[in-house]
């Protein structure tokens, strides 16, 4: 979001030289290379990923939706590779957990051959690493590394295609540094849980349990393919579902010497409610505006003159302190309040009137990091601190610099605890942010899934991305909104999780400004399946949150023709 009228130039040359080359490139959003130290010279580092070859077929390995076998050709080296085939919603992710020691250092690499192939490690206990190519006509060795967390014993490295691509193929993966816990080498891999049933289950969430396995210090949740949480016992809820929805669930078992094959798969359903996630009191189709504490040439409102089609309206914005992660809000003199009892009066009057009031976090020039446990307590403190003394309903995270998913979930829990259910959480990432669920803004949304309001994500100041069909669209069409909006739908997060966000003229952004009746389209065709370009989704999603727009005061100096249009089509979709 912008405090200038324009994006800032640097911003737009940073945005430029990611989206040269291939288009595609940017769309993924590969993850920059890590330099760690590696074996010295003449040492052979030993590999720790079992089966790497596929040699013994897929023994190992997990692939998602039965998307991967073994094939004699083509091949990297010896007499096998492994072949995964992207389908539907399924992008062919392919895992092995992989015993590690905790702060230590690892490289791993792998063979690729396909269109959009990833490589990966997740369950680092630091940042969790991807590495991909647009493109291999032939054998392409890819590369990434990372480092361990204080506690971490295991990681979970894979591969995996993208939606609408043809089988990719991979060979040859190798993660290397130091294995296992040196204080347990002979315990054996644990074998498949059993007994594993569903128990209590309500909206959002199914209640899972199963017999312990000897030998076993965890295990792992899947849902439907991928996992979705670790516990030290032998219970867990899933949270974060959708209602009336049915979900297919595996365990497996872990130690330091690796994880077991998965048990037999038990599905649940969740029963009829209004969505999934949290957000408090916000209307089931809701408008988001942002409200500028500045002035930078748009119409400069009171809080009270905000146009009341806006459901959410997020208070741009909070501050960096000299305290890493915490922020403050001060209110900017030019907006004409008095006192800042009046700015809090307003508040209260427009939740009176069923509006929510959030505090955001970011924008442009928003320099808010939170990258360890420290600044994430930090972060949460001090909003939950602004919530108090303001009244706001909750947080948007509006950080454009990138954020770290460990840290800011951890942050957005703890604020979470400290505010109850009637939190909301709104976010607004760039489009880049939400290309992969491997990227740090989609691994936070889906982390917090439970208790997030919506992500409006910004389709603006953007390029060319790609849509959930692996072809790529240019901003300024239906065909942008809705192809980009099909890979959050169809990615993780519920419908009542997703929103729109557009410019409400077009001197809200560089570029990327949209007339109301191409929102309104987008709208119609996610929600009903009317109003489409030329991608059409699979499916409809009745229950999308709705539509945003930076910022109410720009929708005021176009003389309320965004609000005017777009707010009555969301509040009349289904």
């Amino acid at each position: 979001m912008d405090r200038a009228p324009h994006p800032h130039p640097t911003r737009l040359r940073r945005r430029f030289a990611r989206l040269t080359g291939a288009f595609a490139a940017t769309a993924l959003g590969a993850t920059a290379l890590v330099a760690l130290g590696g074996t010295p010279a003449g040492a052979a580092a030993a590999n720790l990923a079992q089966n790497p070859g596929f040699e013994s077929g897929l023994s190992g390995w997990t692939c998602s939706a039965g998307s991967g076998s073994t094939v004699a050709s083509p091949v990297h080296s010896g007499s096998a590779a492994l072949k995964a085939t992207p389908a539907g919603t399924d992008n062919a992710r392919c895992a092995q957990t992989v015993a590690v020691r905790p702060n230590s250092s690892y490289t791993l690499t792998a063979w690729v051959q396909g269109s959009y192939v990833y490589l990966g490690a997740s369950g680092t206990g630091t940042t969790d690493v991807s590495t991909w190519t647009p493109s291999a006509s032939g054998w392409q060795q890819l590369s990434t590394s990372f480092t361990t967390g204080a506690n971490t014993t295991s990681v979970t490295v894979y591969t995996h295609g993208w939606y609408g691509q043809p089988a990719y193929y991979a060979d040859d993966i190798s993660l290397t540094g130091p294995g296992g816990d040196p204080g347990n080498p002979g315990d054996p891999v644990p074998g498949a849980p059993s007994g594993l049933k569903t128990g209590a289950v309500t909206s959002s969430s199914i209640a899972l349990s199963w017999s312990p396995v000897t030998g076993a210090t965890g295990y792992h949740v899947y849902r439907d393919g991928s996992r979705v949480q670790s516990v030290s016992g032998t219970s867990a809820t899933v949270t974060g579902l959708t209602p009336s929805t049915s979900y297919r669930f595996e365990v497996t078992a872990t130690n330091a010497a690796g994880e077991s094959p998965r048990s037999s798969a038990v599905t649940g359903t969740t029963s009829a409610g209004s969505g999934g996630g949290g957000g408090g009191t916000v209307p089931r189709h809701a408008v988001t505006g942002y409200w500028q504490n500045f002035d930078n040439g748009a119409a400069v409102q009171k809080l009270r003159d905000v146009q009341d089609q806006y459901d959410i309206i997020a208070v741009a914005f909070a501050d960096a302190t000299g305290t890493p992660g915490a922020v403050d809000f001060t209110l900017d003199p030019a907006v004409g309040y008095g006192s800042e009892q009046q700015f809090k009066d307003d508040i209260k009057a427009k939740q009176a009137a069923g509006k929510s009031v959030v505090i955001s976090i970011g924008g442009q020039n928003g320099t808010v990091s939170v990258n360890d446990a420290a600044s994430a307590n930090n972060f949460a403190n001090s909003v939950y601190a602004l919530m108090r003394e303001y009244g706001f309903n909750g947080v948007d995270i509006d950080l454009e610099n990138g954020l770290n998913a460990t840290y800011m979930t951890q942050a957005l829990r703890t604020l979470s605890a400290k505010a109850g259910s009637g939190l909301v959480i709104t976010m607004a990432p760039q489009t880049i942010d939400m290309q992969s669920t491997s990227n740090g803004y989609f691994q936070t949304a889906l982390n917090i899934k439970d208790i997030l309001t919506v992500v409006n994500m910004q389709y603006y100041n953007s390029g060319s991305m790609l849509g959930c069909d692996g072809k790529v669209y240019s901003q300024g069409s239906v065909d942008f909104l809705t192809a980009l909006a099909c890979i959050q739908l169809e990615g993780g997060l519920s419908p009542s999780q997703v929103g729109l966000g557009l410019p409400a003229s077009t001197r809200g952004a560089g570029s990327g400004y949209v007339s109301p009746s191409i929102v309104n389209n987008a709208l119609d065709c996610l929600a009903r399946g009317t109003n489409c370009g030329s991608f059409k989704p699979a499916r409809t999603y009745p229950e999308l949150r709705g539509a945003m727009t930076w910022s109410t005061n720009w929708d005021a100096t176009a003389g309320n023709a965004w609000s005017g249009a777009v707010g009555p089509k969301v509040h009349g979709l289904p």
